[in-house]
């Protein structure tokens, strides 16, 4: 069987008005998922009417929100029957089977999932949409701990004509406002992340009743008790990020969606949820480190995710000798944390610290082909270390923000020379 172009492989889901194929798209040579809808759906008075609008929402997506935790619309096609969306194929499956109570994610997991999201919608924000459909159904699992959020058919594009008068959502998910049909802005999405990031928690919704007017007059009133109450292990740090989430009004939440984000990554690498993991840092946690420093100051998030993908992370201690001169060299690191001397010829030339890079001239001058200075370590720290070869892999977006990190601190570090040589001179 085919869709235009593509295999279809089998059935992966079916809902009230459109099926999920897996499916092989045989020119990208990749899985891809398939959303069809019959031609049929959008003829049935209004349920069809909004069944179109949220296709040609979904559409028009495609190639546009394009982020690591964001699941891309490869394809459209709304003139033929069945009309489908292609979009990229997450194997994990949803969230829904990570709320039941018999089989929750560890916490630290949870947070982390939660964190990737308030990046994504961030970026979506910043571009003038908002989700208004966050729900464990619509946060898709792929390999490992990557977490993507789909299912942009009921947006709402700040920039458009759209009526905020639909009744578009999930209920037990719906924000105040979006219930009582007012302006909706990034915070109706951080309190329905708020719900999901409850429920992931506990196995148990904040708001629950036996029909819609009862769960809109909870969500409008009722104060949901902490998830510690529910889950004991949950520490009171994420207890106060969910209860600021759930806030009634939208102007008790987060401003924005970087503070929201900070306090989650601030509660990851807390002493009380670091107790509920092992050593390993997770993604999440390694973007929280990376985010503030000032090698990076000039990438984007999209920029940075893709940096974790293809770099190292590594400890090192006091006295460690890190690179050592006249030695091959295929990689340069940014320290994280803790403080590196550079030297030449047992001359010191300079003292390092977090956020700033060693060993960039592997990437700068590969003819040269070896180190030109020894680098210790002053204390104990953190880096990570990017392969010369992974890099020139990388998109070129990300070598274009790395090319221009480097020339703003060779800038630097030259005018701090100058300024020694003049000092040195007087």
């Amino acid at each position: 069987m085919h869709l235009g172009k593509y295999e279809i492989v089998k059935q992966v889901g079916k809902g009230a008005t459109a099926t999920v194929y897996l499916a092989h798209d045989p020119f990208a040579q990749r899985a891809v998922a398939i959303k069809a809808v019959a031609a049929a759906v959008f003829e049935n008075g209004e349920a069809g009417r909004v069944a179109r609008k949220h296709f040609v929402t979904e559409a028009s997506f495609a190639g546009k929100l394009r982020h690591p935790h964001i699941v891309e619309i490869y394809d459209a096609v709304a003139d033929a029957d069945p009309c489908y969306i292609v979009m990229e194929y997450m194997p994990g499956g949803t969230l829904e089977a990570n709320t039941r109570p018999d089989n929750l994610l560890p916490v630290p997991e949870a947070v982390g999932i939660i964190f990737k999201c308030s990046r994504a919608l961030d970026f979506a924000h910043r571009r003038g949409v908002i989700h208004r459909d966050l729900k464990p159904a619509n946060l898709l699992r792929g390999e490992g701990t990557e977490v993507k959020i789909s299912d942009f058919g009921a947006a709402l594009s700040l920039a458009s004509d759209q009526s905020y008068l639909e009744g578009i959502g999930s209920p037990a998910y719906m924000s105040p406002e979006q219930i009582v049909g007012v302006a909706l802005g990034p915070q109706s999405d951080m309190f329905s992340l708020g719900v999901v990031f409850y429920e992931l928690l506990t196995g148990h919704r904040p708001f629950d009743a036996a029909n819609h007017i009862a769960l809109a007059y909870q969500i409008q009133t009722a104060e949901p008790p902490p998830p510690s109450t529910l889950r004991p292990e949950v520490p009171s740090r994420i207890d106060q990020i969910v209860a600021r989430a759930l806030k009634k009004s939208p102007t008790e939440r987060y401003p924005t969606w970087e503070e929201f984000s900070a306090d989650l990554a601030a509660a990851f690498r807390a002493d009380d949820v670091a107790a509920l993991r092992d050593s390993q840092l997770g993604d999440s946690e390694k973007f929280s480190w990376l985010r503030p420093l000032y090698f990076f100051k000039e990438f984007s998030d999209v920029e940075l995710w893709e940096v974790l993908h293809f770099s190292r992370w590594r400890h090192f201690s006091r006295g460690e000798m890190l690179l050592r001169e006249n030695e091959p060299g295929d990689f340069f690191a940014v320290l994280v944390t803790g403080q590196v001397k550079v030297s030449k010829q047992r001359r010191l030339l300079n003292v390092l610290a977090a956020g700033e890079c060693f060993g960039e001239m592997a990437y700068l001058t590969p003819e040269q082909g070896t180190r030109t200075a020894d680098v210790v370590a002053a204390s104990d720290g953190m880096l990570i270390a990017v392969g010369t070869e992974a890099l020139s892999r990388a998109s070129q977006a990300t070598r274009h923000s790395f090319d221009r990190a480097f020339l703003r601190i060779l800038v630097e570090r030259l005018d701090l020379a100058n300024i020694r040589l003049a000092s040195a001179a007087l």
